[in-house]
């Protein structure tokens, strides 16, 4: 099940804020809990100034990009991913914090092709979630018309065109991935030769990357194009809580209120995927999923949620991960969000990508949510 994901990539240091300092020993203080703590200390500086302690807890390789396709190499799938994974001096060399991942890849029968430095995240990791400083200058140079210029537009259309699984992330930071999908759409996928099935085209994966900084208008320019793309190949569309809170309200199903049920979001997905004419909508909170498919199938799924997770960014990667494997294996949509929510359920207990052995411990005995 050959599988491309591109194209971004981030070096993310995951951080903690200090609360208080018992001591200057490195570890002798206490960390700020929630998101609502950290805005009441940043309120309390208004009209003053404040001095906050980051902690970096460790730095390691991620994006939505390699974080997806690490977490599909490590169940076996042999991806070729493309992306912003470069040195900084060098950047058709990988990026020594990419070696684990490039490793993970090769081990799976695939390949690893850089294209820029990566860009930089600071994660401010808390209980109740996280916050991305995203630094994505160094995505601006990958665009269709760079990849055609790389790779020659034949190359990509037996690349593309014969993959199972095709992950386009992080439309919100790379400026050149709306360009991508139109090349694809344009000189790919129109290409491909009939067939009376879908399974017998490439399955796309997309993943927006929180479009609240993005005007309505771009959101729903994209969201146009999803539906263009959607004659030609299977498109999921993969999104959190807050990601499909904004979907609807630009596409004005207006199903999601403040305060969704798990009902709720799985009508939702169901009205969003009939609106935008796609093959399938997922929606993934923290504390389940629900999605629905072009055969009528919807469900939610409750999810193994932890208050207190060793890693919180990358979940909702790896919650992709599973997902998309379900879907590659044709399995009913409940089995999707199972596959999807144990992925995702392991990763942030273990804060490393499960294999399929810790998948499938997962799934036999599913810790109940806390």
């Amino acid at each position: 099940m050959p599988c491309i994901v591109g194209c971004d990539g981030f070096i993310d240091a995951i951080i903690h804020v200090v609360d208080q300092r018992r001591s200057m020993a490195d570890d002798d203080c206490t960390y700020i809990g929630t998101i609502e703590a950290y805005a009441r200390r940043i309120a309390m500086a208004a009209g003053k100034s404040a001095n906050m302690e980051l902690v970096v807890r460790e730095e390691r390789f991620g994006g939505n990009g390699p974080l997806l396709a690490g977490g599909l190499a490590q169940y076996g799938l042999p991806v070729r991913y493309i992306g912003a994974v470069g040195s900084d001096d060098d950047s058709k060399r990988p990026h020594a914090v990419f070696a684990p991942f490039v490793q993970r890849v090769e081990r799976g029968g695939g390949s690893v092709t850089p294209l820029a430095p990566p860009a930089r995240t600071d994660a401010l990791e808390f209980d109740d979630g996280k916050l991305m400083l995203g630094k994505p200058a160094n995505l601006d140079s990958i665009t269709w018309e760079r990849l055609v210029g790389e790779f020659g537009v034949q190359s990509l259309r037996e690349a593309f065109g014969g993959a199972k699984l095709i992950g386009l992330v992080n439309w919100v930071m790379m400026r050149g991935a709306q360009g991508i999908w139109q090349g694809l759409i344009d000189d790919v996928f129109s290409q491909l030769p009939p067939s009376p099935s879908s399974t017998a085209r490439p399955r796309v994966f997309l993943d927006l990357c929180d479009p609240a900084k993005r005007t309505d208008g771009d959101v729903a320019s994209a969201m146009d194009l999803l539906g263009v793309m959607a004659k030609h190949v299977p498109v999921t569309l993969g999104l959190n809580l807050s990601e499909a809170q904004r979907i609807d309200a630009v596409l004005g199903t207006r199903a999601i209120p403040e305060e969704a049920s798990d009902e709720q979001l799985r009508a939702a997905c169901e009205l969003i995927r009939a609106r935008l004419g796609i093959d399938c909508v997922v929606i993934h909170p923290r504390h389940g999923a629900a999605a629905a498919f072009a055969d009528g199938q919807s469900a939610w799924f409750t999810g193994p949620l932890v208050k207190q997770p060793k890693l919180s960014t990358g979940a909702g990667d790896h919650f992709n991960a599973g997902f998309c494997l379900g879907q590659l294996l044709r399995l009913e949509v409940g089995q999707c969000l199972a596959l999807g929510t144990a992925t995702s359920g392991a990763y942030v207990r273990d804060a490393e990508s499960p294999t399929v052995e810790r998948l499938v411990t997962m799934l036999r005995d599913m810790p109940r949510p806390e």
